[in-house]
């Protein structure tokens, strides 16, 4: 009894006493205060000796760059930071709250809020200067003459090749049609791996789903036009590489929106099988299902949508099709030849567009 009534003492006597909850939050939140300021006046630092110093008063174009400089940019950002964080100009105070202010006062009145401002107009003058951005080269004399030339052997294409572009064009849309058909059985499958709803119910299915999740996430992050050449490389260059790169994005892409569509359902009719005791086979089937198949059948049709567009480009990189020829032709400067293969292209997309929208007007 004795034993009990020391234990109880102990984990009361252990528990955190209000006032130091209070000093452990406000130290917490000092120090994420002090951060913002510290790490928002390093990079106004930096940005304002590489762009505004170096390129913009001095007017070096390709200024040199050393490591010392960020650390330099560091060190003054501590120092600015230190003498301005018990003022009204520290953001870091105003944002976390831990700043006492006038509600009378708006927030882009504050002091702070100046400061907001200024790292917001230096990030778009850095912008420009990284970017490049320069009206005197897109109005430049040569650049102007240029693109006259290419618009206008765009304008007057070269129907001499209509019939191999023809047929470029009826193989890129095979392609995209295969692709899409191999790929919606498989992501219909793993799609209900990776719903949480119907796999949070152990560390085993939670793992399964972990790992389900993490692929899709890994292949849908690289693009379709990263598969074609790691397709073009594995089984060659041709339709082959780009129905596989399509197919594979096409999987990751419908099983994410496969999935969501799983956890949006209803829980009713899940809940009331399995009060039955019916196998989570039948659940899924009877319960999940029904309530899918008219979201599947729009986004399936979409992709495939998605996928004839998505193909005229991975045959740029050797993915078949008539983007195989438009890079062709391209490469040797031949504009007309090129004007005719983006009317075909537009072309093709156009009706794919109007036909996706009639049949997703069908299915509703």
């Amino acid at each position: 009894m004795t034993t009990t009534t020391q234990t109880a003492d102990t984990q009361v006597n252990n528990l955190p006493k209000p006032r130091e909850e209070y000093t452990s939050y406000k130290v917490k939140m000092n120090f994420f205060s002090f951060l913002i300021d510290f790490l928002l006046w390093s990079y106004m630092i930096l940005v304002s000796w590489k762009i505004v110093w170096e390129r913009l008063i001095l007017g070096l174009r390709y200024p040199d760059f050393s490591w010392n400089q960020p650390l330099i940019a560091l060190g003054a950002g501590f120092v600015v930071a230190a003498a301005l964080y018990t003022t009204k100009m520290s953001l870091g105070r105003g944002l976390t709250g831990i700043m006492k202010r006038d509600e009378n006062t708006l927030f882009m009145k504050e002091p702070f809020s100046f400061v907001l401002i200024a790292t917001v107009a230096l990030t778009f003058i850095a912008s420009i200067y990284v970017s490049q951005i320069s009206i005197y080269e897109f109005l430049s004399e040569s650049g102007m003459t240029g693109a006259k030339r290419i618009f206008t052997a765009l304008l007057t294409p070269n129907f001499a090749i209509f019939e191999e572009a023809l047929f470029a064009a009826i193989e890129t849309i095979y392609m995209a049609f295969i692709a899409t058909a191999v790929a919606l059985p498989i992501a219909f499958v793993l799609a209900f791996f990776a719903a949480r709803n119907l796999m949070n119910g152990s560390r085993l299915t939670m793992t399964i789903y972990s790992v389900v999740r993490f692929f899709l996430n890994v292949s849908r992050s690289i693009e379709p036009l990263v598969w074609a050449i790691i397709f073009s490389v594995w089984v060659g260059i041709g339709p082959f590489a780009g129905m596989m790169a399509l197919c594979l994005h096409s999987v990751s892409s419908l099983s994410k929106l496969y999935s969501e569509q799983i956890e949006n359902v209803s829980n009713g009719p899940i809940e009331a099988m399995m009060a039955t005791g019916a196998h989570p086979v039948q659940v899924i089937w009877f319960g999940v299902v029904p309530q899918i198949v008219l979201p599947y059948l729009s986004f399936s049709i979409y992709r495939w949508d998605i996928n004839v567009r998505m193909a005229t480009v991975i045959g740029l990189v050797g993915g078949g099709g008539i983007g195989t020829m438009l890079m062709q032709y391209q490469g040797l400067a031949k504009w007309n030849e090129v004007g005719l293969l983006v009317i075909v292209i537009a072309a093709i997309v156009w009706i794919m567009d109007w036909l996706s929208s009639k049949i997703r007007e069908a299915i509703k």
